[in-house]
């Protein structure tokens, strides 16, 4: 069975199951609401209880959790499981981590970003991996940011653990690669969730925020069949906003 494979499972569905993590609002909403739309199932967890509530409307599975607690994941791909005996994707997004003064940052601020940046990645990893080989493939996506190849200091911890979380990705595509089992990250910069800055706007060559929408087109197409050549990288959704080549 290779990625994202429309063979009916021993539970009747004859879709692609996706499942999403901190994705009640924002990019990952954005996602969620896209790959339903794209014929995909949904499983979706987030802290604020936002992503039960779109999950339920698009017909899919919802968990309250967080994915810096493995206890919850284990439920969202319990879930998942259980419903539809499948997982062809998985999206990783994240919430915020600690800003701030770089020097001024406690051991524990650096603690609680890797935590939120990074290990959230790994720890569904761990769960998922295993049931991606089983299947014959698939893909995991990590939503990232521009910051993890051009470090800023307005994202300290962010900046720091993406960068770890870019070697950790091209780690696991190398060694997951002849299973079949993708990993490749979106790097998206300025997105209109967030208020326009004068300041902001000025750095991007486009000269405009990333719709929400066109960050979840990444997305999806680094899930899909449609990427299936493409693992261990880092695709840039940002107007052009970083200048390293």
């Amino acid at each position: 069975m290779t990625d994202s494979s429309s063979t009916t499972s021993r539970h009747g569905t004859a879709k692609p199951v996706a499942i999403f993590t901190a994705a009640g609002s924002g990019m990952g909403a954005a996602a969620v609401r896209l790959f339903a739309q794209r014929g995909w199932e949904v499983a979706v967890l987030s802290s604020s209880g936002a992503g039960e509530v779109l999950a339920n409307e698009l017909g899919g599975v919802g968990i309250t959790g967080d994915n810096r607690v493995e206890a919850d994941l284990v439920r969202l791909v319990d879930g998942a499981m259980e419903r539809w005996g499948r997982i062809d994707a998985v999206v990783n997004s994240a919430g915020h981590g600690p800003s701030g003064d770089l020097l001024a940052l406690s051991d524990e601020d650096w603690h609680a970003g890797f935590d939120t940046y990074l290990l959230n990645v790994v720890r569904i990893a761990r769960l998922t991996t295993p049931i991606l080989i089983r299947q014959g493939g698939g893909a995991i996506v990590n939503v990232s940011t521009f910051a993890a190849v051009e470090p800023d200091p307005a994202f300290p911890t962010s900046s720091v653990a993406r960068a770890g979380l870019s070697a950790f990705t091209k780690l696991f595509a190398d060694r997951h690669a002849s299973e079949r089992v993708r990993m490749n990250d979106v790097l998206p910069g300025f997105v209109d969730t967030f208020a326009e800055r004068p300041e902001s706007m000025a750095r991007i060559p486009m000269g405009r925020y990333a719709q929400v929408s066109e960050v979840a087109e990444a997305i999806l197409f680094l899930a899909s069949p449609a990427s299936s050549y493409v693992t261990g990288q880092a695709i840039r959704v940002d107007g052009g906003l970083t200048r390293s080549i």
